[in-house]
């Protein structure tokens, strides 16, 4: 999160930029095949429970309650929000045999499990809520560790490819998912634990057969204070310009992204003129399509980005790409145009999350020594326009709103523009072509 305190830490002395890094050496496919299976796994216990685990047993245990489902992903999502960046400072500071980041794999994956059978067996809703924050924070905390791996391991040239080939895995995972446990819906320890099984021995295997270097000789550091640690959770724009505009760009982009999507049911059901219910179908099309689109633009923009060493054009491609998307969609009258519009946005989505992962490794500070703290913050540009955007819209879909419909065409109108300012915003960094 930008430090917009100046005076929350006591003033350090101008420094000069920061030295880059060392450049780092390939790494082998091994690392790269096992580095995207284990995320698959982890997208496949992880987000199964979000996408039909849990919506089957709050319907067990609330009946006509489908209002706790939010409650209880909304209790996760502030977990991820308060302990990110604090897992990785500690992660950053871990001094073992088996690494830094090692460690906070095996220890998430146990958690992990124990939090699918908490959720499994749980006997209320609190329960299951409570089973869910312990799944944020222990299949949460393997998917932090793999990517500060990243961080610590990938070189400029590889970085856009191994973000495409996680990013096609990580979205063909939830939809092996839903089918997965599908099969187990009667038996509710199936049903979470069957998905989760699958993400412990990927996950294993990347843990057993990738190397970690001993970090027991690696500095220690300052002791952690409260203050010095809540200062962790904030940096200063000045120092870290080109990081700062990648987190802006970051954040403009999941903004657009969750102003098109949240409400992307309502919208299709006022424009083909059918109830919410009636639309299922379509929506359930144009996800199946969206993730062969998404793949696409995520894979082909990473490998190009790596080919042509360039990142900051198909950044600016992919916001263009999904903004076309966005706005043909917003006047479009015909189901043809309305999949055409949605699937131009998935391929938009799918350049960028994978270039902009690469672009934020690119321009990551203190990667020796901080990679996990900035890594997490990296992460507030996406989970706070997810959280704030579904606050906001409502304004737009109630400005020109007629007694028949809500204005669902600024909406979309407004979130192409977010994403062409994201890849705008990015044109700023200076370090990375």
């Amino acid at each position: 999160m930008i430090d917009s305190q100046q005076s929350a830490v006591p003033p350090s002395p101008p420094a000069a930029a920061p030295t880059p890094a060392p450049a780092l050496p390939k790494v082998s496919a091994r690392y790269i095949w096992l580095m995207a299976l284990a995320q698959f796994g982890v997208f496949l216990a992880f987000i199964t429970p979000l996408g039909i685990s849990l919506s089957v047993k709050v319907a067990q245990l609330a009946p006509g309650h489908e209002e706790y489902l939010g409650y209880i992903t909304g209790a996760g999502a502030g977990t991820v929000l308060l302990f990110g960046p604090l897992l990785g400072v500690l992660s950053d500071r871990t001094r073992s045999k088996l690494g830094r980041r090692r460690p906070f794999m095996i220890g998430g994956m146990l958690l992990g499990v124990v939090s699918l059978v908490v959720m499994a067996t749980a006997p209320s809703v609190f329960v299951l809520g409570f089973g869910w924050v312990l799944a944020q924070l222990g299949w949460g905390q393997v998917l932090g560790a793999l990517t500060n791996s990243q961080a610590d391991r990938l070189p400029e040239e590889q970085r856009g490819k191994v973000a495409g080939l996680v990013g096609f895995a990580t979205l063909i995972a939830p939809v092996g998912g839903v089918v997965l446990a599908s099969q187990f819906v009667g038996d509710a320890l199936l049903l979470f634990l069957v998905p989760g099984s699958v993400g412990v021995v990927l996950v294993t295997l990347f843990v057993c057969l990738i190397h970690e270097q001993d970090s027991r000789t690696l500095p220690h550091g300052a002791p952690l204070t409260a203050r010095s640690l809540a200062a962790k959770y904030t940096f200063k724009p000045r120092r870290y310009p080109d990081y700062s505009w990648n987190w802006l760009s970051r954040f403009l982009f999941y903004f657009g992204l969750t102003l098109n999507t949240t409400f992307v049911a309502f919208f299709l059901a006022a424009r083909l003129g059918v109830s919410v219910a009636e639309v299922a179908g379509t929506v359930a099309a144009l996800a199946g399509l969206g993730v062969l689109a998404t793949s696409a633009g995520a894979l082909g923009g990473g490998f190009l980005s790596d080919k042509l060493r360039r990142r900051r054009v198909f950044v600016l491609v992919a916001g263009a790409v999904f903004a076309l998307g966005a706005v043909v969609m917003a006047f479009a009258s015909s189901v043809p145009l309305l999949f055409a519009g949605s699937l131009t946005t998935s391929v938009g989505l799918g350049m960028f999350s994978a270039v902009d992962q690469a672009l934020a490794l690119d321009v990551l500070p203190e990667r020796e020594t901080e990679a996990g703290r900035f890594m997490g913050i990296m992460g507030f540009a996406t989970s706070i326009p997810q959280s704030v955007a579904p606050l906001i819209a409502p304004v737009f879909l109630t400005i020109g709103a007629t007694a028949t419909g809500k204005n669902y065409t600024l909406l979309f109108i407004v979130a192409a523009a977010c994403t062409v300012l994201s890849g705008l915003a990015v044109q700023r960094v200076k370090s990375v072509r």
